[in-house]
């Protein structure tokens, strides 16, 4: 039998909102991704993954979703907050090659803007994950990714590694100057999408990969070719990659910036109505 594996890319707020819309929007048309044998998150795409991984239903997890948009919409109401200033970070990462891996030097600049930001503390950022936050066994079939801010060494944190399940989702979801690094064994760790929006590569054991990457049109030329890349590593391998990208209705309702939770409700709908376009091409393929 096929194996099957589930690709959640990073992709801030905006991002959680909308491969939980998609997934819904899947599975309301018969097509569950859930079920996955393997399931790879990034950033965001930690977040919706280890919540699958741990039973939750994609309808479950979209009325979840719901509410947190509703809180969203409240905390803005009371005094609108300030969107995450992502030019420093979007400076070092403009500097990568366009393909290839992040060089060391990068990564470790990556490392050090994290680890000198001001930002809310690790406790009270791990919290906010809520139930993932909680002791809880490590799903079997979940990995997602991180990277040392000291070394810049890639890191998976899966159930053969010794991170807590709530610290190792903050660590993959540690943008850095926005959210605190993690300490996991002594280390700290910060958002693995700094090596790979989606890090899809991994996946090139399996027969069949669905990666889900949060890539608005105007990221596209810098995304692409290393999107293209992990997708020739899984068919040099045997493997068949199918790529999920938001469709012009999704890119529409994601604004200006990922971190700005403040529309996350219209791109939840907006991945949702997605999800449910694209169930055939997707069930044909998933099987």
């Amino acid at each position: 039998m096929t194996t099957r594996a589930l690709v959640l890319g990073g992709g801030g707020p905006v991002g959680i909102a909308w491969e939980t819309g998609l997934i819904a929007g899947l599975a309301e048309a018969g097509v569950d991704v859930s079920q996955a044998d393997w399931i790879l998150g990034t950033s965001a795409g930690s977040v919706v993954g280890a919540q699958m991984a741990l039973g939750r239903r994609p309808e479950a997890m979209l009325h979840a979703e719901f509410a947190a948009a509703e809180r969203a919409k409240e905390a803005q109401a009371k005094g609108p907050g300030k969107a995450p200033d992502l030019m420093p970070l979007m400076a070092i990462m403009g500097r990568r090659p366009p393909a290839g891996d992040m060089p060391t030097d990068l990564m470790i600049e990556l490392g050090q803007l994290s680890l000198g930001a001001q930002t809310v503390s690790e406790e009270v950022f791990i919290a906010g994950f809520g139930p993932l936050a909680e002791e809880q066994p490590w799903p079997e079939r979940y990995a997602c990714t991180a990277v040392d801010t000291a070394s810049g060494e890639f890191q998976v944190w899966s159930s053969q590694t010794a991170a807590p399940l709530g610290r190792g989702v903050a660590s993959s979801c540690s943008v850095p100057a926005i959210f605190p690094a993690i300490t996991i064994d002594g280390r700290r760790y910060m958002d693995g999408g700094m090596r790979s929006g989606t890090n899809a590569d991994l996946a090139r054991d399996h027969g069949k990969v669905v990666i889900v990457a949060v890539m608005p049109p105007a990221f596209a030329p810098m995304m692409m070719p290393r999107l293209e890349a992990e997708m020739t590593t899984i068919r040099d391998q045997g493997g068949d990659p199918l790529l999920l990208v938001p469709d012009a209705g999704s890119g529409e309702a994601f604004g200006m910036n990922l971190m700005d939770s403040s529309n996350r409700e219209a791109v939840a709908r907006a991945g949702f109505a997605q999800g449910q376009a694209e169930a055939a091409r997707l069930g044909a393929f998933w099987g």
